[in-house]
């Protein structure tokens, strides 16, 4: 489970990095043991959804070589290994954070007034 006060600053717009568990192989096949690596996604969250419910998530979205990738986590779920904060913006002026999406790297920092 993650930290409250960590929980409190994901909100949109904020820059964070998840630290996921990834389970590889499968140990039914026995030639492969399942082994299991962290894997960091760092991006700007766009939207959070269901305030603090069992079923809440967060959506991030990254730039990886000129494609957006945009994952969706759980909040409670047990494959997210830690969440560090870079930065959370103390006010926001949307809710959602979708218009991101059609924006280019350098407009969205003038936008966030980074």
């Amino acid at each position: 489970m993650l930290d409250k006060s960590i929980v409190d600053q994901i909100k949109p717009g904020a820059q964070v990095r998840v630290h996921e568990t990834i389970k590889e192989g499968d140990p039914s096949t026995g030639s492969e043991q399942a082994k299991s690596r962290v894997s960091v996604f760092s991006g700007l969250v766009l939207a959070r959804k269901h305030g603090s419910e069992p079923g809440a998530t967060f959506t991030v979205r990254a730039t990886i070589a000129g494609e957006g990738l945009e994952k969706v986590y759980p909040i409670n779920s047990p494959l997210i290994a830690k969440i560090e904060i870079v930065s959370s913006p103390k006010k926001v002026k949307r809710a959602k954070h979708y218009y991101v999406r059609e924006l280019s790297k350098k407009e969205i920092r003038q936008k966030a007034g980074v």
